[in-house]
């Protein structure tokens, strides 16, 4: 099973870009991950958020695939611990999908249609956080989930 983190834009800030970097090599010891970068929406300064989030939902969807199980990360998700957040990633890869597409959309979330391809929407927080932030989150999360679930020594309860 692939893992893919889809992401709006690019992460431009250097101290996020490196822990993302230090992340992924400590995932990819555990699972086939990778980091997409799609490109920022072309559009004016004063256009309403919901024309942007449907130019952004457009690039999302051409970047994915009509078998991926598809995760928004979104702020009005479900909520989980860290080891309940490895027990769902743990049945997901157990039912055989092909990829799991998680999806951190731009500022203003996603757009209607992305909704509706979700299969699920996970919450980091009920904060908001910056979305470059949300990436090395993400990332962090994920690598603390495959220890959990080789039963390594990083997470403390």
């Amino acid at each position: 099973m692939k893992f893919i983190l889809y992401n709006i834009g690019k992460t431009d800030m250097s101290y996020l870009k490196q822990g993302i970097e230090d992340y992924c090599k400590r995932v990819t010891h555990f699972i086939d991950f990778s980091i997409v970068d799609l490109p920022n929406a072309k559009t004016g300064h004063n256009m309403p958020p919901e024309i942007v989030k449907e130019k952004e939902g457009e690039i999302i969807t051409k970047a994915l695939s009509k078998s991926d199980f598809i995760v928004l990360l979104d702020e009005n998700g479900s909520e989980f611990t860290s080891r309940k957040f490895a027990g769902w990633l743990n049945n997901l890869m157990n039912q055989g999908y092909k990829q799991l597409a998680f999806v951190s959309g731009g500022a203003y979330g996603f757009s209607e249609d992305i909704h509706k391809l979700a299969g699920y929407k996970l919450s980091l927080s009920k904060m908001t956080w910056p979305h470059q932030m949300v990436r090395l989150l993400f990332v962090e999360q994920l690598y603390r989930a495959c220890t959990i679930l080789k039963g390594m020594n990083y997470h403390n309860d």
